[in-house]
């Protein structure tokens, strides 16, 4: 426990002083197995324990898990702790979670990205719970000399009914840190469940309403000084020149400092720094492309008629196929770059010091982060510590560090421990974005409206693989090609929630409908239909389960009462990504000549649900932010600058905006699946076929809000 923080082993001392002592159990997040318990008393817990990772039982009853992977409103420092008191029994009231710090010795996958958190410590998280429970118990029985196999647990109590005797955790912990813990425990039922599957409310959120809860931007620490960085203004352009000689009379300016291809103005407030970062003069000079977005449309294009693909998928004869068609359907779909925009720019502390180096803020990614810091300043990563704060939204744009590299780099140079502020400015300015993407899909049907050949090919900048060749519709059609073919630009990318699916799953889902219309079926039965024939007649590897993707398309066509209303124009998208399955459908209703999303259906299928709550607010944010932004989001580039540098330029979803949501949960009581991303991709897919209903238009590109139902529209 060397690497805390000294803000946790504060709050960690002063629960132990308290209490005198307690029950520590150390558990393995590389293994489910639990480790032999310790007695945590003020003379041994002194930050050097040789666990991985632990939960805490002290004498007051009081319960404290270390929570490892960073907090970006996924609600994970809920979740975890849940999992363990579910198994343990344990008084919800009573329990604490407390956010580590870096520690690749002791935790696994301590990052936060691609939706895999929970399912990755599942069993982790339910074994150390139940370890405890049986030390607890055991402890109990040994004092009343009664079978342990007599005995119960709840709320935190042991209890033998047989002679009334109850005694509370807090109580046997130090009897029960004796005891030798055996190499295995048994885990709950699940039909037992009482904390997993309710709703919690987050434990943050009294922090967070108070204002106490740190962010990154929170962090301070006296004797530090503020930076902000000013980067090129074009993608593509390096610095020529830099006269900072007004910047640094300013009052309160420390330094300016140009390194790489940066000028960084240092100095003692955010507000000097930021008022004499625009006194300094820099000339930039061209350093390769500088790409608009009128090149990228015919960048895309031409990547579409390439006879350089790489070829993803081959099933069978699709060019035979095509050949002898009924019938051919032809579609290209087109998306646009994306900022990442969370409401917290990107921010960091350093503090490079030369026996040491301190690392604290928000990042998705600490390891590599450290990582990548420790191979710029050529130093041990065991030099380096990293603490999380909370973080204000990813979405992707955290899992970068290029944010902590620039402020360590920074501190290095001055000599100083600096915070690093980007403005909003510089966040969607000089961030990374989801990258820009077309598609080409090709259908065949036969005479009978069966779908005989399918063709897909991703045309992507700087992103090497825009297709998901394994997922459906693939199995389900005898002859298919799937290809894909990059232009590599010198304007960043990085992961956007969902990446590739993001917007694949809206043009996926647009064109089988094209497909199922041109075919003469409703499109839910006609998806259908290709999921038999995969379950029956094979074509291949899937990756999709093809009995849960049927699921929740079944459920959220009965929940819509779909084909069944009159005066609501309904359109159905379903996806599979994270290892979840999400089905959809949207409501429009016209307004005047405007079609208006009402409400969204969702059925989600993510195995066991942990906190109904958190998992309600993932899914109807997912939805929100897929919709908001496949309605209005559009980052555009003039000479390589984005033309667009803040919310006034920038169009996202209003309140006002935001359809009537509807959440369901399969429950099929299968360990947990992704959930965070997977809800995203199937909306726009579900509001596009629904505008198509309701006004007979096709929207082939992204945002909807430049198309031509909503063009001549005011104030929508």
């Amino acid at each position: 426990m060397s690497t805390l923080n000294k803000t946790n082993r504060r709050d960690f001392i002063k629960i132990t002083s308290m209490t005198g002592g307690g029950l520590l159990l150390g558990f393995s997040w590389f293994s489910v197995e639990a480790e032999t318990p310790v007695i945590m008393t003020k003379t041994n817990f002194t930050g050097e324990l040789g666990f991985n990772s632990y939960l805490s039982i002290a004498t007051d009853g009081t319960i404290t898990i270390f929570s490892p992977n960073p907090e970006l409103g996924q609600n994970i420092m809920t979740s975890f702790p849940m999992i363990v008191a579910e198994e343990l029994d344990a008084d919800w009231s009573r329990v604490k979670v407390v956010q580590a710090p870096l520690d690749t010795v002791k935790f696994e996958r301590q990052l936060t990205g691609g939706s895999g958190a929970i399912p990755h410590s599942w069993k982790r998280l339910r074994k150390a719970g139940a370890s405890a429970r049986y030390l607890l118990v055991a402890a109990a029985a040994n004092r009343w000399n009664v079978a342990a196999t007599e005995c119960s647990t709840s709320n935190g109590f042991v209890i033998h009914e047989k002679s009334g005797k109850k005694s509370g955790y807090g109580d046997l912990a130090e009897e029960a840190a004796k005891i030798t813990l055996p190499a295995d425990v048994p885990l709950k039922n699940r039909k037992d469940f009482k904390i997993i599957g309710t709703a919690v409310r987050n434990v943050e959120n009294k922090k967070i309403i108070t204002g106490k809860g740190i962010f990154g931007l929170d962090f301070y620490r006296k004797g530090m000084v503020f930076a902000m960085i000013i980067r090129p203004p074009a993608f593509g352009t390096k610095i020529k020149s830099v006269d900072a000689a007004a910047a640094k009379a300013m009052p309160g300016i420390i330094d300016v400092v140009t390194f790489k291809n940066n000028v960084a103005v240092v100095g003692n407030s955010t507000w000097e720094v930021m008022k004499a970062r625009n006194a300094v003069t820099i000339e930039y000079e061209k350093d390769g492309n500088t790409e608009s977005s009128s090149d990228h449309d015919q960048i895309l294009i031409s990547l579409l008629n390439s006879d350089k693909t790489t070829v993803r998928r081959k099933d069978g004869d699709a060019e035979t196929a095509f050949a002898n068609a009924a019938k051919i359907i032809k579609s290209e779909y087109q998306c646009p770059f994306l900022p990442h925009n969370p409401m917290e720019p990107m921010n960091f502390f350093a503090d490079v010091r030369p026996d040491a180096v301190e690392l604290i803020g928000p990042t998705q990614t600490p390891a590599s982060a450290r990582a990548a810091t420790a191979k710029l300043l050529n130093i041990p990563e065991d030099k380096i510590t990293v603490e999380i704060t909370r973080l204000g939204g990813g979405f992707g744009r955290r899992l970068k560090f290029d944010y902590v590299l620039e402020a360590a780099e920074l501190s290095s140079i001055i000599k100083k421990p600096v915070k690093l502020i980007w403005t909003r400015e510089d966040d969607m300015t000089g961030g990374s974005y989801r990258p820009a993407v077309r598609y080409r899909f090709e259908a065949a049907l036969d005479a009978q409206g069966n779908l005989t050949g399918y063709k897909l090919r991703g045309a992507g900048i700087n992103v090497n693989n825009a297709t998901r060749e394994d997922n459906f519709p693939s199995g389900a059609v005898d002859n298919l090609l799937i290809d894909s073919i990059e232009h590599v630009s010198p304007i960043t990318t990085c992961p956007w929630r969902a990446p590739v699916t993001n917007f694949l799953a809206f043009a996926e889902q647009s064109f089988l409908d094209e497909v199922a219309l041109a075919a003469g079926k409703d499109p839910v039965q006609f998806r259908l239909e290709l999921l038999q024939k995969a379950r029956t007649k094979p074509v291949g590897a899937i990756k999709y389960n093809i009995d849960r993707m049927e699921t929740v398309i079944k459920q959220v066509a009965e929940k819509s009462g779909w084909g069944t209303k009159k005066g609501v124009s309904q359109g159905f998208s379903v996806y599979f990504s994270h290892a979840s399955y999400v089905a959809q459908v949207c409501e429009v209703l016209m307004k005047g000549q405007t079609p208006v999303v009402k409400k969204i259906y969702v059925v989600s299928d993510c195995g066991e649900v942990v906190n109904k709550s958190g998992a309600l607010q993932q899914a109807m944010g997912a939805i929100v932010d897929g919709y908001g932004h496949a309605m209005f989001g559009k980052l555009t580039f003039k000479d390589g600058a984005p033309e667009q540098n803040n919310f006034d330029q920038y169009r996202i979803i209003r309140m006002k905006e935001i359809p009537e949501i509807e959440a369901h949960f399969v429950d099929n009581g299968i360990d947990p699946t992704g959930l965070g991303e997977p809800v995203l991709p199937p909306t726009g897919g579900a509001v596009a076929n629904a505008i198509f209903k309701a006004t007979s238009i096709r929207l082939k590109n992204q945002p909807f809000i430049d198309e031509a139902p909503f063009k001549p529209a005011k104030g929508f």
